[in-house]
């Protein structure tokens, strides 16, 4: 999440490799390592050795908890693609380092289908720890209030009571009522999620209120519109819509509008692709500055049955080094994560 013009939460030393002093610390060693035995003790030549071994040692144990953290996160928003009714659901987060402050959870609340598309201010670790909290805040106020700007009040009012001083945080959130389409909804700052008509017009979702987390007292409005059979909703945070290239320009609302509709009669995880693909096509080899999340929804005409996606075709969980996105290209793929 960018403000002003810079990243939020962003500081030197935010790494886990600055953290613990890896870059420094290995090349000093390493090149002490390097030197002639002749111009070292044989005994300090060795205890360097040791030392660069048990600092790799560190590094790698560090890596793979972190690994693990962001494999619980992504456990945490699955499954990433399935079917409800006649509405397909597909969602994604790519995050910028390991672990992610975007979130997506889609919840059975009964007579609705919960959603909730969120974005914690700052990125990495320091966003990350704050995952699980607030998806449990969400899901808790998302079953207590049918009404989507009461859901959003309370969450808001626990997170300014929160004496561990949670950071703020976008939060779109809305109940899909399954027999006419109908999307009850109320948006706290995250970009506008549109919905794409079949005549290729695109309805800005834009009703809510501010940022959750900044004022106890806030005011928050819900809004409400159709998807027709036909239809797409798509949602993302401002990773996509702030993500530049070269040139300094960002991609942009419109530019999200034109990539979806682009892809609007594919499935859900087909428009989900393309749009990411058409994204990094965008930044043009520019890697992106903030996490990338997109929920894209599309409304059949016919009904389907509720399950989950093919485990295949579901990313909720990935091997160490494994990119997500099987739809996306090598190139693109190389580009979002290098």
């Amino acid at each position: 999440m960018a403000f002003g013009g810079g990243t939020f939460g962003k500081s030197p030393g935010s790494r886990p490799e600055e953290m613990w002093g890896q870059v420094t610390t290995e090349g000093l060693i390493t090149a002490k390592c390097a030197a002639s035995p002749k111009n070292v003790p044989l005994e300090d030549f060795l205890a360097l050795q040791e030392e660069l071994v048990a600092l790799r040692q560190e590094q790698a144990k560090l890596r793979q908890a972190i690994f693990e953290a962001a494999q619980a996160q992504r456990r945490l928003c699955a499954p990433r693609q399935f079917n409800w009714r006649e509405f397909e659901i597909a969602g994604e987060i790519f995050p910028v380092r390991h672990l992610s402050g975007d979130f997506f959870k889609v919840l059975d609340l009964g007579d609705a289908l919960g959603l909730a598309v969120g974005d914690i201010a700052g990125k990495g670790l320091s966003a990350g720890i704050w995952l699980p909290h607030l998806t449990g805040v969400v899901q808790r106020w998302a079953r207590a209030h049918s009404d989507p700007a009461a859901a959003l009040a309370e969450i808001n009012r626990e997170l300014c009571d929160d004496e561990g001083t949670p950071p703020l945080t976008a939060l779109f959130f809305a109940r899909i009522e399954p027999q006419r389409g109908e999307i009850v909804y109320c948006n706290a700052g995250l970009p506008a999620p549109l919905i794409l008509r079949r005549d290729q017009s695109a309805v800005p979702l834009e009703e809510g209120g501010p940022m959750l987390g900044a004022l106890r007292g806030a005011a928050f409005n819900a809004g409400s519109v159709t998807l027709d059979p036909g239809d797409m909703f798509i949602a993302c945070s401002d990773g996509v819509t702030e993500c530049r290239n070269s040139c300094d320009e960002e991609f942009d609302t419109k530019r999200l509008s034109v990539a979806a509709a682009a892809a609007s009669h594919g499935s859900a995880a087909q428009a989900l692709f393309s749009t990411l693909g058409a994204v990094l096509d965008f930044a043009d080899g520019c890697p992106p500055g903030d996490d990338l999340t997109i929920l894209v929804i599309r409304r059949g005409e016919g009904v389907l049955t509720m399950h989950a996606a093919p485990s295949d075709r579901d990313s909720s969980t990935l091997e160490p080094g494994q990119a997500p996105g099987p739809l996306l290209g090598r190139a693109a793929r190389q580009r979002l994560v290098s």
